[in-house]
């Protein structure tokens, strides 16, 4: 029976790792068996991103030593410094940033601790950069590993829904660059950000415009 023209088409889910767009009942991706599926009635329609990488420095230096892959990382000065960033191994023993590191080696005494590298950091964050500004030329940038970025009208160009396209450039960069980030899709910037925060690492969160009220209701101003 042909779908009434008043009634919106059924929503579909979006394979976080293959990009496939299954039937949003479905458990996992039929095409790759990932249960990475992102589910959301706006998913189609919202356009305004915010991407953060995951523990930037303390990821370029696993990137980069692959021995410190499944080690706590602290990336920080000496005794009398302070964390300027872990990885989410080293955040399980409460390891932040901006910690003294004489509390951080207490909290983590078997942390490995690197001196930062900001020429390396900052050679990573211009290529992911650059890689944004390939998706959009309306990119805000917030810190040397994050930005806001406006997809609106650029269906067209990739062949894509903006999630499709933030998808596909979570995979480019981890496969390419080694490193992981996180999205926030929603109708601003405010909610992208606070969307991109809710499942680090590796998370791509949605808030859309129908539930922004209820969500921000019970949060502290």
């Amino acid at each position: 029976m042909p779908q009434d023209a008043q009634t919106p088409p059924a929503s579909k889910a979006l394979c976080r790792d293959c990009g496939a767009r299954p039937a949003i009942a479905r458990a996992r991706c039929p095409s790759c068996g990932s249960p990475r599926l992102l589910k959301h009635p706006e998913l189609d329609q919202l356009t305004i991103a915010h991407i953060d990488c995951d523990a930037f420095y303390a990821s370029v230096e696993k990137r980069d030593n692959p021995e410190l892959r499944d080690l706590p990382v602290i990336v920080g000065g000496g005794q009398r410094g302070v964390v300027s960033t872990c990885c989410y191994i080293a955040r399980i023993y409460g390891v932040r940033s901006a910690m003294p590191m004489f509390k951080a080696m207490e909290a983590c005494p078997d942390a490995v601790v690197v001196k930062p590298n900001m020429d390396k950091y900052a050679k990573v964050g211009r290529e992911v950069r650059e890689r944004m500004r390939a998706l959009t030329p309306l990119v805000e940038p917030i810190s040397i590993d994050e930005a806001f970025l406006d997809l609106t009208g650029t269906e067209r160009l990739h062949h894509a829904t903006a999630a499709e396209t933030l998808a596909a450039f979570i995979r480019d960069l981890e496969e390419d660059i080694g490193i992981s980030a996180s999205v926030g899709l929603a109708p601003n910037k405010f909610l992208a950000k606070l969307a991109s925060d809710l499942e680090k690492p590796r998370g791509f969160s949605v808030i859309g415009q129908a539930e922004a009220k209820t969500f921000l209701a019970d949060k502290p101003v």
